[in-house]
């Protein structure tokens, strides 16, 4: 069977359209020097990880699921590590999903409820995003990390009548631009206007706060408070872990689309996560040793006269995005596997370069990066 071309017109159009625009994606593989990665403590491919692997298969934990949570597919290892989840992170209970993804759709398109108000950061990953439903439940963007807008937002709402809860929500570190949210501020928000307070940890996980809990450690715990910890970025892993109170926990489980028609997560990757935050805790070696390259790529970054994010994520905004693309393959040709991010993953006009900072580099390898990054930079 051939596919009739006035049918699939639209879609090459489409394709055409973001080849033009120098946006069309393609799968590549993995070459040269590590910059692309989130594995920013190097465990996705340790020893410690794959000795876990190995002994959770010996001791017979299977590799699929088979079926969904609320069938056959809950096993121990998924118990004991939401268990071991909520003790380290500091909350009542936790609930893992197969990816971050589904997670923050899950929660966003689940708990607000008709007659709530969900006001969300600009910068909001996608995964948030797609979870929202305007016609059910306003959604409003609030300016990048500030506060006074969101809290402008939310007394307007107010005012007009809105009597519901308020859902805000952020990330702690942002996957492209590397900054940190003002969390002080916006749990004094939360407080202020009785609101929910949905905090994003993925790129946070395993390299900030004590043991590695995240920038927002110390607010985990309270009852307005819900985090995501994706376990494919700083643990190594792979799956998304909720921390939650009991209630939202339970709501989830009853009314959460993704985590209900979802096969679990493998039990044999959940024995690995609950191998990785035993290494989270203590990886304070390797936790120092990437703010090290930190600290590092700042200096590069200040000498070419260039903003600096200030974590592990580094961003040259270039705003073009055939600029952007023309320099990542060119850097790519010099050995350094270092991508193009353009909108609609950034802003209009903002398409850069993403440099993640892993254990996986050395300071020479930065040195040799940003050296050849001058070069191409002239050129480009």
């Amino acid at each position: 069977m051939t596919v009739d071309p006035h049918k699939a017109k639209e879609h090459r159009d489409v394709l055409d359209a973001l080849a033009a625009k120098g946006r069309l994606r393609a799968l590549v593989p993995r070459s040269g020097r590590d910059f692309t990665s989130n594995d920013f403590l190097a465990l996705a491919e340790s020893t410690r990880l794959r000795d876990a692997a190995r002994d959770a298969l010996a001791r017979g934990v299977p590799v699929g699921a088979g079926g969904s949570r609320l069938l056959r597919g809950n096993h121990p290892e998924h118990e004991m590590l939401e268990e071991e989840a909520a003790s380290f992170f500091g909350s009542e209970t936790a609930l893992y999903f197969p990816t971050g993804f589904a997670a923050n759709a899950a929660l966003i398109a689940t708990l607000p409820r008709t007659g709530d108000l969900i006001v969300h950061d600009a910068l909001i990953h996608a995964s948030i995003r797609d979870g929202l439903d305007p016609a059910r439940i306003p959604a409003l963007a609030a300016p990048h990390n500030d506060v006074a807008a969101m809290d402008d937002i939310i007394t307007r709402w107010r005012g007009q009548g809105g009597a519901g809860r308020v859902w805000i929500a952020v990330e702690t570190l942002y996957s492209m631009d590397g900054d940190r949210a003002p969390l002080a501020d916006l749990v004094a928000l939360a407080v202020r206007h009785d609101a929910m307070l949905i905090l994003d940890e993925a790129h946070a996980t395993g390299v900030y706060g004590d043991q590695g809990r995240g920038l927002g450690a110390q607010y985990e715990g309270a009852p307005n408070i819900i985090s995501l910890h994706t376990c494919g970025k700083g643990l190594g892993a792979s799956g998304a872990l909720v921390c939650l109170p009991r209630m939202y926990r339970d709501f989830l489980v009853n009314r959460g689309r993704a985590f209900i028609y979802s096969t679990a997560p493998s039990p044999l990757m959940a024995a690995v996560v609950r191998a990785a935050l035993k290494i989270c805790a203590g990886a304070e070696q390797e936790r120092t040793q990437l703010q090290g390259l930190v600290r590092h790529a700042g200096g590069l970054m200040k000498d070419l006269v260039l903003s600096f994010s200030g974590s592990q994520i580094v961003p040259v905004i270039l705003g073009a995005d055939t600029r952007a693309v023309a320099l990542a393959a060119a850097l790519q040709a010099r050995g350094h596997d270092i991508r193009a991010i353009r909108p609609p993953t950034v802003p209009e006009d903002t398409a850069r370069l993403r440099i993640a900072l892993t254990l996986h580099v050395t300071t020479g390898d930065l040195d040799a990066l940003f050296a050849d990054l001058v070069v191409e930079m002239a050129k480009a």
